[in-house]
């Protein structure tokens, strides 16, 4: 009896002492592929296909394409080398949808604030301003905003449901947005209306100045484009004729394709990261 009320008093003792102790610092978490394939689908505004869905598409276009060739080139090894390019099709797509819907979204912003200015203005709270972009906003982004107020109205937790809101809209725009009503929220005042003012003049200003750049940027990146697309046309047209992909059936035949794609993938590499804007570098790293 006396060793267990000896043990029930040294777990109090610790428990007591665990309380007192502060929590250690939480990691934030490591971004991991699937995350980085789930943003880029939300940026492209594909809310029906999963990561694993896209996978499969890459796999399936691949092999379809990987028959195909050996029927035409009767040459494995170029066969293999196009299943690869055609693998990535799909990612390709996604990423084109995502650029185009940033360009289309970047100029919906500044009403999307300035409809939050009129709110408060009017008399509104923040949540209830942000649920009424959903009624009143840009038609092309009422959907995440009508969750935001269901989801608010649901909880209550309005820094819960901005997070909720900052995943779902998954754009580089309305990460400076959600911070910056995030900002005003936790610090208060009566200055809200100015700040929105501010930041819809600042948007304006960047989206005038970042389709000029792109307008300077969208030649050069197309030509290296097509450069690095160009030896891959004239060897696919060169498969119509099996007598002239003979070579590659040889030994050498996949080292000369596997060195010619590497060198591509380099240079594609270099070229996106020399046309990328810095907006879209942070976003899709």
């Amino acid at each position: 009896m006396g060793a267990l009320v000896g043990l029930l008093f040294g777990l109090g003792l610790f428990l007591v002492w665990r309380s007192l102790t502060p929590r250690p610092a939480r990691r934030p978490g490591r971004t991991t592929r699937r995350d980085k394939v789930s943003d880029l689908l939300a940026q492209a505004g594909i809310e029906a296909v999963t990561p694993a869905g896209l996978l499969v598409s890459c796999v399936g276009v691949g092999a379809v394409v990987l028959v195909m060739m050996v029927v035409v080139s009767r040459s494995p090894a170029v066969a293999l080398a196009f299943a690869l390019i055609a693998s990535w099709g799909p990612v390709a797509l996604v990423r084109f949808r995502a650029r185009q819907r940033r360009s289309e979204l970047r100029e919906l912003w500044p009403e999307v604030v300035d409809n939050l200015a009129s709110g408060v203005r009017a008399g509104l709270s923040l949540p209830e301003a942000l649920a009424q972009v959903g009624v009143r906003g840009p038609q092309e982004l009422r959907g995440p905003f009508i969750r935001f107020g269901e989801d608010y109205r649901a909880t209550g937790r309005f820094f819960d449901c901005l997070d909720r809101l900052k995943a779902a809209l998954a754009d580089p725009v309305a990460d400076r947005i959600v911070e910056s009503l995030r900002m005003a929220r936790e610090v208060g005042g009566t200055d809200l209306g100015r700040l929105l003012r501010t930041l819809s003049a600042f948007l304006r200003e960047d989206a005038r100045t970042r389709a000029e750049l792109e307008t300077r940027q969208g030649w050069t990146v197309n030509a290296a484009r097509l450069a690095v697309a160009a030896p891959w046309i004239v060897l696919g047209l060169l498969s119509l004729r099996p007598a002239a992909v003979d070579a590659y059936n040889s030994a050498a035949g996949p080292v000369i394709l596997a060195v010619g794609g590497g060198m591509c993938l380099v240079a594609y590499r270099l070229m996106i990261r020399i046309g990328r804007l810095p907006e879209e570098e942070r976003v899709l790293r």
